[in-house]
């Protein structure tokens, strides 16, 4: 019987082991659009939070909530987005061969689009047309073409992800029977996934709030409009995640010198994600009159499973972490730890991800938990929150994967001169974040608001707490956003060296070897019209009744608003 742990030939078959030149191009151009917005995203972050510690004015041409949406924006779409689709198109070129002419030419179109809406959406949000933060939240009205510019965005990403889903099958249709390497089946449950939650942005979209915008209806269903952003957003979350993990099964056992502990369980781990990741949108609004109690909690339940793939992935990792640390003579209950790489940052900056998430994970939970959301919902412990996630665990993660793929891609050697630059930037990092998040989630706790400017509120005694102790305070969170540019700069400078300034030469695209005495992968974990199905019968189940629901039984519209973007 086949071992379907894949052995390395069958990674490897037919493919060499370097991501094709011309592939590599377009990679490294969705690599400079996503460092470019990461830098200003960066900036627009120091700004805020050194506004919030009531430690800077700006000046008048300068709006906090304009900064607030180019730092969202920036960071949590744009740069996450174009990362995420470097990443794959590279990994897809390394593992299953060259991308055809024509896919190339759709690649790029893809990334024409979503640049063309990109720059649309930016340049709205500079003239300060477009301030009401990414989430976009009705009634809040933004500058019309600034929603064209999220279509064009959101199409730009189907063309890409259409690109990538076309390269795999083409691969299955000339490897008949072959299971599929590891990263093109991640790289599907994550295309599948973004593909799936988009629908739900682009109803709102191109339904509500491009008519409503343009002044073709007068009125907007605010209740339908949020229930279908958090129909993407929560999914959202995983499509930053899930290249996240990707690495770590794919890539982290190799770097380490192992192989990943269960080919099966990766493969199961992401199934899962799949389909609980989408019907759980609910749990983000469970202070939101209108919805029916039964269906929150309904939403909150599923939420609840999706906490089971985070742990399988947590199990298996570590267990890679363990097999290999012992195949090295690591010995006892904890010393198999010593001997993984902890001076190398392609290992050090992904893992210190990991353990952070493990608090961001547990805060999830807690956001939720319906009891004790209604405490900390809509405060500053959610802007705590999910810095940990996408702020610490995703982007520690990128930037570990940065640090051989960009060489990889441009042909220079990943210096023991980058690893300490990163190993002083991860700890920049990680640091500012513990000042940051932390200060967020204690004054969360006492009540501080997420979404506003620096004010005490007339002096009020609650809000005075704010100001009050050590790590209860704004000026931690400024200090740790501070630390957080340095971090963000030496990141950018980083990736300035390794893209021009490094020595020439060969740098690996890692791919980690499945354990020899791996057990069988069954084979129904192929069939993506099952998985698919499933997914599409959980989101029905979940949505229809509830939608329905706000259509014909709709509150009150809303007209446009647009007082806190003037």
């Amino acid at each position: 019987m086949r071992n379907s742990a894949l052995k390395v030939e069958d990674y490897n078959s037919n493919i060499g082991t370097t991501v094709a030149p011309k592939d590599a191009k377009l990679s490294m151009a969705h690599i400079y659009i996503a460092f470019s917005a990461f830098l200003v995203g960066a900036i627009a972050g120091l700004l805020q939070g050194l506004v919030r510690g009531g430690m800077i004015e700006l000046p008048n041409w300068l709006g906090y909530y304009q900064i607030l949406t180019a730092h969202g924006v920036l960071l949590a779409l744009v740069f996450t987005t174009y990362f995420i689709f470097a990443f794959l198109f590279a990994g897809m070129s390394r593992t299953h061969g060259a991308f055809s002419d024509r896919l190339r030419k759709l690649g790029w179109t893809g990334f024409t689009v979503l640049t063309i809406g990109t720059l649309l959406a930016a340049i709205l949000i500079i003239l300060n047309e477009a301030s009401v933060l990414y989430t976009f939240y009705a009634p809040l009205t933004a500058h019309p073409l600034y929603y064209v510019g999220l279509t064009l965005f959101v199409v730009g990403s189907w063309i890409s992800g259409a690109t990538l889903l076309g390269h795999y099958f083409g691969w299955k249709k000339a490897h008949k029977g072959e299971r599929t390497p590891l990263f093109g089946y991640m790289t599907v449950a994550t295309i599948v996934l973004w593909i799936i939650a988009c629908l739900g942005v682009a109803v709102l979209v191109l339904l509500q709030m491009i008519p409503w915008a343009f002044g073709l209806t007068d009125e907007i269903n605010v209740l339908l409009s949020r229930t279908l952003f958090w129909y993407f957003g929560h999914p959202l979350v995983y499509f930053w995640l899930l290249p996240a993990y990707i690495a770590w099964y794919v890539s982290i056992p190799k770097i380490i010198g192992g192989k990943l502990f269960s080919d099966s369980l990766a493969r199961m781990a992401f199934v899962l994600f799949l389909l609980f990741s989408i019907p759980v949108g609910f749990h983000h609004q469970l202070m939101e009159s209108g919805i029916s109690e039964m269906w929150k909690f309904i939403q909150t339940v599923l939420t609840f499973v999706v906490i089971v793939p985070s742990l399988m992935t947590a199990f298996s990792i570590f267990g890679t972490f363990e097999q290999t640390g012992r195949a090295k003579g690591g010995t006892g209950i904890l010393y198999w730890l010593h001997k993984l790489p902890w001076k190398d940052v392609r290992f050090f900056a992904p893992f210190m991800g990991m353990i952070i998430f493990i608090p961001a994970g547990a805060g999830g939970i807690i956001n939720a938990s319906f009891q004790m959301n209604a405490v900390i919902h809509n405060t500053l412990w959610v802007v705590g929150h999910f810095h940990l996630t996408v702020g610490s665990t995703v982007l520690l993660t990128f930037f570990g994967i940065s640090y051989w793929l960009i060489p990889h891609l441009t042909g220079r050697k990943f210096t023991p001169f980058l690893n300490r630059l990163g190993m002083v930037q991860t700890w920049l990092w990680a640091i500012g974040m513990f000042f940051m998040s932390g200060a967020m989630h204690l004054i969360g706790l006492l009540g501080a608001p997420r979404r506003t400017a620096y004010t005490t509120y007339q002096n009020h005694p609650d809000a005075l707490v704010w100001f009050e102790g050590i790590f209860t305070n704004y000026v931690t969170i400024a200090i740790g956003g501070v630390i957080l540019f340095v971090a963000a700069v030496m990141m950018f400078y980083n990736f300035i060296y390794m893209t021009w300034l490094a020595p020439k030469g060969d740098t690996e695209f890692p791919i980690s070897e499945p354990a020899e005495d791996a057990s069988e992968t069954p084979k129904v974990f192929e069939n993506w019209k099952l998985w698919i199905g499933i997914a599409i019968v959980l989101i029905l189940f979940a949505y229809t009744i509830p939608i329905y629901d706000m259509i014909v039984n709709a509150p009150p519209g809303s007209p446009t608003f647009d007082f806190l973007i003037k």
